[in-house]
């Protein structure tokens, strides 16, 4: 029994947190005894007993309110040893608990849940391994709302270190997704390390948010196959998209080159200069019905459209001036990155 308490005693003062509340504890309770005191030894008002308690504790060396008796003298000696004691005490724990790393990690998980109840049309990247660190990189470089879902705790650590929006859990829990915002997010990427878990997580974002855009990684047509049953809007597959790259580079030098500074985004601390952007034609909108050259967006906007996408998924490259916009086409641009921002906000983004 005396060890458990011994133990217990022992635990309890090597927190300092838990050191900073007795310590002010211990305050209040002095505090409490001699505003007492001073009513019953010198029978002063509350008011007066408090004054007096606390310029006594605090040794400010203000004048008492009325002489002390030989009692009150002594009262006050005993008063002023424990309370500059119980006041070093709590100012070194104080200094301690808002200088310990763990107490501003604390503030920050805080803020960060906060956060997370607030966000929405956001982007969900389950997975930070080196492609969900890319695909990070590129959303900040553009902007753009996110919410990194990871479950190994040391990596965590390390999206706190980076101020990044991020939650600690599998991404194909229900309640995890939840945390996340799934259901207020814009879209998803399921980047996880294997594909059985990304077409869980697809699946599970899926039952959740039936409008998400989903993009998954897959690692072979397999698997790309379960991903678009499971619910994946789009597909990609990195060593597909690596081996068309390395046969560019091999036939095709300048068209490589020109990809690498298109692509650039987020692997260089450089301002984008240049990306490509695409507009959805809603219902209504005022590019409806005109041809590229009447809406002229290269003057405008300084963008060039190199390309149309039907309401059908098909394709309309390189498109002439005469090319009458439809509802429901997809225009897709290229040009200054701050051209597209532009005119991404004034006619919307597809999705």
């Amino acid at each position: 029994m005396v060890t458990h308490i011994g133990r217990y005693l022992r635990l309890m003062f090597a927190d300092p947190l838990r050191q900073l509340q007795l310590s002010l504890a211990l305050l209040l309770c002095l505090v409490a005894v001699g505003t007492v005191g001073y009513m019953v030894l010198e029978e002063m008002s509350w008011a007066d007993a408090l004054y007096m308690t606390v310029i006594t504790l605090t040794t400010v060396g203000f004048g008492e309110v009325k002489p002390l008796s030989p009692t009150g003298r002594l009262f006050t000696i005993g008063l002023i040893m424990v309370g500059v004691g119980a006041a070093a005490w709590a100012a070194r724990n104080l200094v301690e608990v808002t200088l310990a790393p763990w107490f501003w990690t604390s503030v920050s998980q805080r803020r960060m849940q906060e956060e997370l109840k607030a966000i929405r049309d956001h982007y969900i990247v389950c997975g930070y391994d080196r492609m969900g660190h890319q695909i990070v990189r590129d959303l900040l470089a553009r902007r753009e709302p996110f919410v990194v879902v990871e479950r190994s705790p040391e990596v965590a650590e390390t999206l706190l270190e980076q101020r990044l929006l991020h939650v600690v859990g599998d991404a194909t829990q229900d309640e995890v997704l939840l945390q996340a915002g799934v259901e207020r997010a814009r879209g998803l990427v399921a980047a996880l390390s294997n594909d059985a878990d990304n077409v869980l997580a697809v699946l599970t974002a899926r039952g959740l948010n039936p409008d998400l855009l989903i993009v998954a990684r897959a690692s072979g047509e397999a698997a790309e196959t379960k991903l678009r049953r499971a619910g994946a809007d789009r597909v990609v597959s990195p060593y597909v998209i690596g081996g068309h790259r390395l046969a560019v580079a091999l036939l095709r030098p300048a068209v490589h080159d020109f990809l690498n500074h298109l692509f650039h985004l987020g692997e260089t601390d450089e301002a984008l200069d240049v990306d490509i952007g695409q507009v959805h034609v809603r219902p209504h909108s005022p590019l409806a019905g005109q041809t590229l050259v009447e809406c002229d967006l290269r003057q405008v906007y300084r963008l060039t459209v190199i390309a149309v996408q039907r309401p059908d998924g098909s394709f309309v490259f390189a498109p002439d001036g005469h090319h009458r916009i439809q509802e429901g086409e997809t225009l897709i641009v290229i040009g200054r990155a701050e051209s597209i921002y532009a005119l991404e906000r004034a006619h919307g983004v597809a999705q």
